[in-house]
């Protein structure tokens, strides 16, 4: 039995009846090949809901923070996070983007699922700010199609990004699988990506229904 298995048998019934997930349109997701997961990020507990709601695994890029921790509870977060397909990185260096693209096109790739949050960092106030063009870049490199989701209630559960969730009802909402064949070869051209991130964008915008801000988060964080 896999870590992820394991992790599902035990904490699958426990976060059930806490939060109460509800799992919308879980079918556009292929069932095999490479598939990049693309929606809003309200909360830290957004990463640990989404992979246990799926039958396959879900890779995603972490802080290095989270797997180098001392002691008992260091150990404990680090096997966690890494079970449920945390991949850790260091993003605060000048390479920390770059190594965060590279690590998502080898996941993809390899033919496995590569979840992504186009903002960047945690929305500071519950609206859905503009995409980074990291999302666009994958998907042209790789052919992958697109899935966008929402989370929805999740900073309702965990206000703040802190702190023990509380129960609530959680929904997590999947929409249709997009495709940017047309745009092969256009991967460095900063206007098609910038076109491509904005219509992700403008999926996840109609899933969540959230407000969107044509601004980027961590802009919005640092004023």
């Amino acid at each position: 039995m896999s870590r992820l298995a394991i992790i599902k048998a035990v904490l699958g019934p426990v976060m059930r009846l806490m939060f109460r997930p509800r799992v919308e349109g879980a079918e556009n997701i292929p069932g095999t090949g490479p598939v990049i997961l693309a929606g809003n990020h309200l909360t830290f507990i957004d990463s640990m809901i989404m992979p246990i709601c799926l039958d396959r695994p879900v890779h995603f890029i972490g802080k290095d923070e989270y797997v180098t921790g001392k002691g008992l509870k260091g150990r404990a977060m680090a096997w966690f996070f890494t079970s449920v397909g945390m991949i850790p990185v260091d993003r605060d260096g000048g390479r920390g983007g770059v190594a965060a693209l590279m690590t998502g096109r080898r996941v993809l790739e390899e033919g496995r699922i590569f979840s992504i949050y186009p903002e960047g960092t945690r929305s500071p106030d519950g609206r859905l700010y503009r995409g980074r063009t990291g999302i666009a870049r994958l998907t042209l490199m790789t052919g992958a199609p697109v899935v966008p989701f929402a989370m929805i209630g999740t900073d309702k559960i965990q206000p703040g990004g802190s702190g023990f969730p509380r129960p609530g009802r959680v929904t997590v909402r999947f929409g249709e699988a997009m495709e940017f064949s047309r745009y092969d070869g256009m991967d460095r051209d900063r206007y098609v990506l910038r076109a491509v991130t904005d219509s992700v964008m403008s999926e996840v915008m109609r899933l969540s229904g959230q407000e969107y801000v044509d601004m980027y988060a961590t802009k919005a964080k640092a004023a």
